[in-house]
Parts: structure tokens; sequence; C-alpha cells
């Protein structure tokens, strides 16, 4: 039979009141009956709940995921890899959704503070000092995932996005684009934004068309303001033929902004997305896009917080992960 508590406190010798109190405020209970629960604890495998399980191991097994905003389906391919990751190494995964939101980041680490998590990735966002402090008075080790921190000296998985950006806006100067638009991140909350306008601006550039710089709108992360960007985008810059965007979710927005114009894409207009979420597939027409290994980025970024818990350090602190161009049916030759 599975042993119960008053197994435990019979052979340790105490009341069930005293083994209770060592798994729940251990600080409350001498030195010696502490440890002859403990004992009893692992010579009986009792394991009531999780904090029995940490208290002898000290360890909780279980891992924090910071992620900005639980909607976007990109974060569903992170969250699956992670928690795949997890089960086959052992941890639960609390998820907490930010919504890129100064306190309640704070609030959230404090949160997994008190519950005792042995490390956290951090998603998608800026590492502002605020909360690299944070986390660093708290002694929780973390990772960063989609994401990198030039001022710290912190473990992260990414893909290139500079690189990336300029292979998407190349593909494009190759198809015969010379009147090329973006549609960007805006900068104040976000990493990856400006290295893909600068993988933007590169293509452009070493293309010899330079004057296409500054065709460039911001979004704040969702549909709807994509499309409004492509509003402006287009009201200034009519002549456009080719556009890229940061995101697929952006590249719907565009899309369904040109179709309600009744511009054709490819037709009339190419559009090229970032990331490859499943609903790339499955949209009209079919986006071609920047594929990031979305599931294997949160599997990794799993793997590489147990690789710190368990050795304490990482083999590699900064690593990348490749990107990959889908050819599909938004885009054209010219």
């Amino acid at each position: 039979m599975k042993p119960t508590i008053k197994d435990v406190a019979r052979l340790a010798e105490v009341s069930i009141s005293t083994v209770s109190r060592v798994m729940n405020a251990p600080e409350t209970v001498v030195p010696g009956k502490r440890d002859r629960v403990i004992e009893a604890i692992k010579e009986l495998k009792y394991q009531p709940n999780a904090f029995a399980r940490g208290l002898i191991y000290k360890k909780s097994f279980t891992l924090g995921l910071l992620i900005p905003d639980i909607e976007n389906l990109y974060f569903a391919g992170v969250i699956r890899g992670m928690q795949d990751a997890c089960i086959k190494l052992g941890y639960s995964l609390m998820i907490c959704n930010t919504d890129r939101d100064k306190e309640r980041m704070l609030s959230y680490i404090d949160t997994f503070h008190e519950k005792q998590v042995d490390g956290i990735v951090f998603a998608s966002d800026v590492l502002y000092p605020e909360y690299y402090e944070k986390l660093v008075d708290c002694r929780i080790p973390f990772v960063l995932v989609s994401s990198h921190s030039d001022e710290y000296e912190v473990p992260s998985v990414e893909v290139d996005d500079e690189l990336a950006a300029y292979e998407a806006v190349k593909f494009l100067i190759e198809l015969g684009h010379k009147e090329i638009g973006m549609i960007g991140f805006n900068h104040d909350n976000s990493v990856s934004g400006p290295p893909r306008v600068a993988g933007f601006v590169r293509a452009l550039t070493e293309s010899g068309l330079e004057r296409n710089v500054e065709k460039i709108k911001y979004a704040n992360h969702r549909f709807e303001h994509a499309y409004q960007a492509s509003h402006e985008l287009f009201s200034d810059y009519p002549e456009l033929t080719a556009v890229f965007c940061v995101a697929d979710e952006f590249a719907m927005g565009t899309i369904s902004y040109l179709k309600d114009r009744n511009i054709l894409v490819p037709g009339q207009v190419s559009v090229i997305g970032f990331d490859n979420l499943r609903m790339s597939g499955m949209f009209i027409p079919k986006l071609t896009t920047i594929a990031q290994p979305i599931y294997q980025l949160g599997y990794r970024a799993a793997e590489k917080l147990h690789e710190l818990l368990t050795t304490g350090s990482v083999a590699v602190m900064k690593e990348k992960m490749e990107h990959k161009l889908i050819v599909r049916e938004s885009s054209r030759e010219k």
C-alpha cells in the first residue's frame, strides 16, 4: 500500500503534526526531529505533494515561463516545445502572461520566487534592468528564448533575426521587386524588431535600393495593428509592389488590408511573413514566410535551463537556431 503520513510519523517516532510542520514550515522543527522525518520520507518514498518532493531533493521540479501574449500563436508553439521537454526532464511548467506590463512582470517574478520554481524561461521581451536585478536578487536561474541581452551575460536561444530578415528581403529583390516596404514591430517593446529592420536595410542597401529604407511602418504585435499600419504604408507609398512583414500575423493583416482595397496578392503586391505559424499554410493565399523552429526553440530553452540548473553553466551562452525560407503563394516575380 502507498505509505501515509501516519507511517512517516511512526517511523520517525514523531507526531503527525510534526511531519506536517516539517513539510510546510521546516524551520519551526528542531533539527534532530526534522532530519528523522526527512529520512523517513526518503525511506518510505512518501510523496504527498510536490512540496515534499522538493524538501527531500531541495528542488521544486518546476520551471516558470514568462510570455508576453498567450493569445499569439507563436507562443503556443514555444509552450508546446517547452512542455514536452519538461515532461522528458521531469519538471512541471507554470506559465504567466505578462502583456508586456512591467508591474505585472515583476509581480510574476515574485510569484515564481514564492512558489520556489527552480528556474525561469523569459520569452520574447526586453530584459530591462529592473527585471534582471529582480531575478538576480531572487537567485532564480533563467534563460531567454526568442530574445537576447547585449547588456547582461544571460543564456539565450533564438534565430538570427537580422540575417533572416535580410534573406527575406533579398528574396523579394531577386523576384524583381524594387519598391519594397516593411511592417515592423514597434521598437519600444521589441527585441527582434531592430535587427529585422537592420536586415531589411542591409538587403536594400546592398542592392542599391536605399530609397526604400524609410518605407517602414510599425505595429504593436496584433493583426489589427498591422492592418492599420498597412493603410498608412500604402497611403504614403502607393507604388509598393512588395512588403516584408516581421510576423505572419502582420502579413495576414497586410493581405487583408490589400484585399479590402481590391489589390491582388500576389498579382499586384507580394507579401512575405516571418514565423511560419500553422495558420500560414491555411491562410489564403498561403504565406511565403521565414520559418522559425518555434517548437524547437521552446524545447531547447527548457533543455538549456536544465543544463544551467544541473551544471551551473551552459556550453553555448548565446545560441542561434536555423531559420528557413518557405515559398508559398503570397509572392511572385515582378
